[in-house]
């Protein structure tokens, strides 16, 4: 039996996206996103807990990303869990779970970017990474990451 692998969020940028290259010069969009749940607890008040994902866009849509999206501004995100790790120079060894985006929605309003306003911003909106989605998976360790 085959397994799924797959995310759905609403939320809101905590930080203006962060666009690098690979060495081979593929555009990567690196930016956080927060998700809120409420709930009544058993006292009668309203409690509220958020949750914080890292959100990574490949290619031509992590540059979309990076030219549109802005802290504040609400998005829907479809993609799936990745796990990576890493040895730190004292030996450690960290992990680190992030959510591969293969779409994205514009959704509501431009939210409070600290970049400049863009006239020609997509309002709401699907971008998909359908042409690009196969270069994460077909990314070398050997490739130089700037970060």
């Amino acid at each position: 039996m085959n397994s799924v692998n797959k995310v759905i969020l609403v939320g809101r940028l905590g930080a203006d996206p962060e666009v690098r290259y690979t060495g081979s010069g593929t555009p990567v969009a690196h930016f956080r996103m927060a998700t809120n749940e409420t709930w009544t607890g058993k006292d009668g008040n309203k409690e509220e807990r958020t949750e914080w994902h890292r959100i990574v866009a490949w290619g031509k849509l992590g540059e979309i990303c990076g030219e549109y999206l802005g802290k504040g501004r609400q998005v829907f995100v479809e993609g799936k869990l990745r796990t990576n790790s890493w040895e730190t120079k004292e030996g450690e060894k960290r992990y680190t779970t992030e959510i591969t985006a293969a779409n994205v929605v514009f959704l509501g309003g431009r939210g409070t970017s600290t970049g400049q306003e863009h006239e020609e911003l997509p309002q709401p909106g699907t971008l998909s990474a359908d042409n690009t989605q196969g270069q994460a998976e077909n990314y070398s360790a050997d490739e130089d990451v700037p970060f």
